[in-house]
């Protein structure tokens, strides 16, 4: 590994929802820190594109693709089986994937809100859980997971969403001090609205978007890339005395009172 703390060089990271948004931005992050990556996402046409993007970009770096659903267990087995053959472990996890349904409470289906579970909270532990033993060849390794300020305030966007999300970053102490002896950091990130393919709908609307901006100190809306700098910084040796803490990228938004 590089001895530069501020570099992923040698470092291979698998990181879900990888093709758009948040997560594509982590990937170029990554990708520009030197790690070479394992990139997942349901949809296969534009993740290839991410990976041919990021081989282009970077050829001496090995990056690969595999379309999977991490709601799906046997799809999340068959991405650590695939982890498991590079042969040397896993020095990163992100669990970036999220998807919601926004409504009112009493409106949901079971299956709507047990997806939501399934998608942002089972799906990140499992992951992590199967990870773990390749993470533990490493003596120094991580978890990012992109969690959400909805996690520690309501933010409109629905309780299930919300649970998951608190669910989440409990999931990321626990962890953190479980393993902290096998020399794994867990740690999360817990944007507000930034701007992505999911947020532009509601954002669309004048009124609401003038109202999240009016509740932002900042007085902006963020953007992807700066929630992968978070994320990326917390993978990076630099941050090696960093675990179970969870960064809002939020522009002031959880700090603002009246």
């Amino acid at each position: 590994m590089n001895g530069n703390r501020w570099r992923l060089d040698g470092q291979l990271a698998l990181l879900t929802g990888a093709s758009a948004g948040i997560g594509l931005a982590i990937a170029r992050e990554l990708a520009a820190l030197g790690a070479d990556l394992l990139l997942v996402a349901r949809e296969e046409d534009p993740l290839l594109e991410v990976r041919d993007e990021l081989a282009d970009r970077y050829p001496a770096q090995d990056f690969q693709a595999m379309s999977a659903d991490v709601a799906d267990d046997e799809d999340r087995q068959a991405l650590l089986d695939w982890a498991e053959d590079q042969g040397d472990g896993l020095h990163i996890l992100v669990n970036n994937v999220g998807g919601n349904i926004t409504k009112p409470a009493v409106e949901y289906t079971e299956g709507e809100w047990r997806g939501i579970f399934e998608t942002n909270l089972f799906s990140a532990f499992e992951l992590s859980r199967y990870a773990h033993p390749l993470l533990a060849r490493h003596p120094a390794s991580c978890i990012v997971n992109v969690g959400s300020v909805s996690g520690i305030t309501h933010v409109r966007s629905g309780a299930p969403y919300g649970m998951t999300k608190a669910a989440l970053h409990q999931m990321t102490r626990n962890l953190a001090c479980e393993w902290a002896a096998d020399g794994i950091r867990v740690n999360a990130v817990a944007p507000w609205y930034i701007r992505t393919r999911r947020t532009a709908g509601p954002l669309s609307d004048p009124a609401y978007h003038d109202e999240v901006v009016a509740r932002t100190p900042m007085g902006r809306i963020g953007e992807p890339e700066e929630v992968a700098a978070a994320v990326a910084f917390l993978c990076l040796p630099a941050a090696s005395y960093i675990t179970g803490e969870c960064i809002a990228v939020d522009g002031g938004f959880l700090r603002y009172g009246f």
